[in-house]
């Protein structure tokens, strides 16, 4: 007798890190009873396939980075295109707005895509996703992303199901140079002090530098700020270490110091503590590490988070609490007396909705706010009791439209 199994396809073309944070819906698909396959731009299709096991991937040419003949873009990409198309999707789930995402979903059945989809050259999102646009406007109060992707499907699995508990492996410290954004990372001349502070508590003497080749000459310059005898106790591993290798030593650290990067987020994945450097446009409730057990030490300017591509009016005023003398001493003490103004630290934990950050130390005027969205929208997801949590009068005539009633879509 035949079995037939139902499929997903989940489209993921962005980075490092979004490819991480896709966790919950996968495994969501995955409990649902879904053969779950993964499409990814093909530098990340290794990766994927580590982390992810169970899910076949595909890959194609998302991002064309360093490809010099343009018709292999198209070669490649015509027979991926080919290949998912030929295979039987109950449910299509397209994360990004992209035109290659609009592109493939064009490829389906477009009552089987939910996300980003394009119908008869029309742009469409998912109604969840018109939604989260909107909550979105409330930066400091937005869920999780890993949180927003999952919330596709019904019947999430639990967000503590997720990734492991972050417990300290013995390892040593890990250290992440930059991200991909350069006003989120540290300047290697305010890292150091901090690494050198976390060092002197650590049990173990090693201290891991981590990152692409073009960090080379960061990572250069921060040791020439540590002290000779910190200097043999550090492995310099930036640009020399694969997938697998990264793995590797990621899983077995102490704890890993990094600003907003994919390293952090695979941290996450592997149950790795993370203590975390947010600021500029990177906000912990946003995009901070998926689990319980994280450590972020968050900037509080009223002008973050900001927006990434557009300047800077003020002179990055949220990193000068980083650049304070008593944070190195927070972080070897963790007592909040320690703390400069300006910086608020939380930790990670999870509640009904998802990844949820508890403040700590220094202040969060945001708390009451961000609260009652959680649980507005664990009522319009269907996972809290309206007439136990409810109503939200002011929510709903913020985020909720007009359209939203007549097309049945809120």
């Amino acid at each position: 007798m035949e079995i037939f199994m139902k499929r997903a396809l989940v489209v993921q073309l962005t980075r490092f890190g979004d490819l991480v944070q896709t966790k919950r819906l996968i495994l969501t698909l995955a409990g649902r009873g879904f053969e779950v396959h993964l499409c990814v731009d093909r530098s990340l299709k290794s990766l994927a396939e580590i982390i992810y096991p169970d899910c076949i991937v595909h890959s194609l040419i998302a991002h064309g980075t360093g490809i010099k003949d343009i018709s292999l873009v198209f070669t490649v990409n015509y027979k991926i295109f080919q290949d998912l198309k030929n295979i039987n999707f109950d449910q299509i789930y397209n994360l990004n707005f992209s035109s290659m995402n609009y592109a493939l979903s064009s490829l389906f059945d477009s009552q089987k895509v939910v996300g980003h989809k394009m119908v008869n050259g029309q742009t469409l999102k998912d109604p969840w996703f018109d939604l989260a646009f909107r909550l979105a406007e409330e930066r400091r109060n937005n869920i999780n992303i890993v949180d927003y992707w999952a919330a596709l499907s019904p019947e999430m699995i639990p967000a503590s199901d997720v990734n492991p508990v972050a417990v300290s492996k013995g390892g040593g410290i890990g250290v992440v140079m930059a991200g991909r954004e350069s006003r989120r990372s540290l300047p290697f001349n305010v890292f150091a002090p901090l690494i050198l502070a976390a060092k002197s508590v650590s049990k173990n003497r090693k201290i891991f530098l981590l990152g692409s080749s073009s960090e080379k000459k960061i990572s250069e310059n921060l040791l020439s700020k540590f002290p000779t005898s910190i200097v043999k106790d550090t492995v310099n591993l930036v640009g020399k270490t694969d997938w697998k290798e990264l793995i590797e030593l990621v899983s077995n650290l102490d704890f890993l110091m990094t600003p907003d990067t994919g390293t952090m987020h695979l941290a996450a994945h592997l149950g790795t503590p993370v203590l975390g450097f947010f600021l500029s446009s990177a906000w912990c409730s946003e995009t901070g590490p998926y689990g319980k057990g994280h450590t972020i030490i968050q900037t509080d300017c009223d002008c973050s988070p900001c927006v990434e591509s557009q300047p800077c009016y003020n002179d990055l005023k949220c990193l000068e609490p980083f650049n304070e003398p008593n944070l190195a001493r927070f972080i070897a003490t963790r007592k909040a007396k320690h703390l400069p103004h300006g910086l608020s630290v939380f930790e990670s934990n999870c509640d009904f909705l998802g990844t949820n950050y508890a403040l700590k130390a220094g202040q969060d005027s945001d708390s009451a706010r961000r609260a009652r969205i959680r649980k507005f929208i664990g009522c319009h997801l269907g996972i809290l009791d309206l007439g136990e949590h409810g109503p939200f009068p002011e929510l709903a005539k913020k985020f909720y439209k007009e359209k939203d009633w007549i097309t049945g879509r809120g």
